[in-house]
């Protein structure tokens, strides 16, 4: 697992331990991905069945100004794990995002939609599951949205953090998608691994919410006396464009006959409780 120990790859790391496979985490200091020999050094060292890539520069608005070095990262750092995977003849997992559509769907996006990103994070991260695609053939690249996970920063903890600061947040409401809890996504992706042929895979929880109502929600469900005010896109620029609707179809994984990942608030007051058990915030 490269990219530990982040939300997601933490959550990977622990349930597959929890299912009895080896699981064995690679930070970012232990293993460079824009470094090839690097790369194939610590895959010869762990000699793994696959290898999941969840390493990336994820800093959405500093990759407009900085879209060589996210580049480096999120395409040319993705090539190069395919293409050791490759050499070593076994998977290669690659992480992606909603954020390679443009955002311009009124439906669920399936696997098969045209790539269109408009920011330069989409834009590193489209390039990334091209190379990947080109590099090793066994592949999956599993693509999600909104995520968040124990460890932060993300939205849930941000927002619960503004509310005990501030009697008012503003919250954008122009905007739509799926949260996904990666304590739900880490056991479809080793599931994933099992049973997947190479190819794309959409992976989110169900339904569909905006930051707004996710918001409300969050807030709700701890009883925080803030107040959450709906506002649009345009009221609070970003240097990045974000999509205006992302929910991604998981078609794939249906047509594997796999169950559909919880709808989003079971995700949300499962993350909750996790975090009620860790003790505060």
């Amino acid at each position: 697992m490269l990219g530990t120990p982040g939300q997601l790859g933490g959550d990977l790391v622990d349930e597959g331990t929890r299912q009895g496979l080896e699981m064995v985490g690679r930070t970012q200091w232990e293993c460079d991905i824009t470094d090839g020999a690097a790369v194939e050094r610590a895959i010869a060292e762990v000699r793994p069945d696959a290898v999941i890539n969840g390493a990336a520069w994820t800093q959405v608005d500093a990759a407009e100004e900085h879209e060589a070095e996210a580049e480096a990262v999120n395409a040319t750092g993705a090539g190069l794990v395919a293409a050791a995977c490759a050499s070593a003849g076994i998977r290669c997992c690659h992480v992606s995002t909603d954020y390679v559509f443009d955002g311009t769907a009124t439906a669920p996006i399936p696997e098969g939609a045209v790539a269109s990103p408009r920011s330069a994070y989409g834009r590193t991260k489209w390039h990334g599951e091209v190379a990947v695609t080109k590099r090793c053939p066994d592949h999956l690249i599993v693509r999600t949205s909104w995520l968040y996970g124990r460890q932060g920063p993300n939205f849930v903890l941000t927002m619960l953090r503004l509310a005990a600061e501030r009697p008012e947040i503003r919250v954008v409401a122009d905007q739509h998608g799926a949260p996904t809890w990666t304590g739900h996504l880490a056991p479809a992706m080793l599931r994933l691994l099992q049973v997947g042929p190479p190819g794309t895979y959409h992976l989110t929880n169900r339904g569909v919410t905006t930051w707004y109502d996710f918001a409300v929600a969050i807030i709700g469900a701890r009883a925080l006396p803030a107040e959450v005010v709906p506002i649009t896109t345009s009221e609070f620029p970003l240097p990045a464009a974000r999509p205006a609707y992302s929910v991604l179809d998981n078609r794939a994984w249906r047509e594997l006959g796999e169950p559909p990942l919880p709808e989003w608030q079971e995700g949300l007051s499962s993350y909750l409780a996790s975090l009620e058990a860790a003790g505060p915030i």
